[in-house]
């Protein structure tokens, strides 16, 4: 396993950890998130992939899972972008969100201080 690989699938299993055993916001389990997250990624695949397919952002083959060839759909890669990079932003926006969720919730259930 690749430096960025084993980075990627670290950061993706704190990420969930964090939402369920930490925060206990449990976002993965609605649908709520799952379809917030697929709205999320068409993006991120649009973005990641024309900097990825232009060549504009380049990885090595020893980093990431696959030879490092631009490809569109194998070699480790879904239309253009390194798998890493698709868990890195699944982790990224998992915890951001559980986080604003969390601290949400803490805000209201916060005594308001008489004024």
């Amino acid at each position: 396993m690749t430096s960025y690989t084993a980075a990627a699938a670290v950061a993706v299993l704190a990420a969930i950890l964090a939402d369920l055993f930490v925060l206990r916001t449990a976002l993965v389990r609605g649908r709520t998130w799952w379809t917030a997250y697929g709205i999320v990624l068409v993006f991120q695949l649009i973005t990641n992939g024309w900097l990825t397919g232009r060549g504009i952002v380049r990885y090595s083959g020893d980093a990431i899972l696959g030879s490092g060839r631009i490809v569109i759909l194998g070699d480790g890669r879904i239309v253009y972008a390194p798998v890493e990079d698709l868990a890195f932003g699944f982790a990224l926006v998992l915890l951001s969100c559980a986080v604003w969720v969390w601290a949400g919730a803490r805000t209201r259930s916060s005594p308001v201080p008489k004024g």
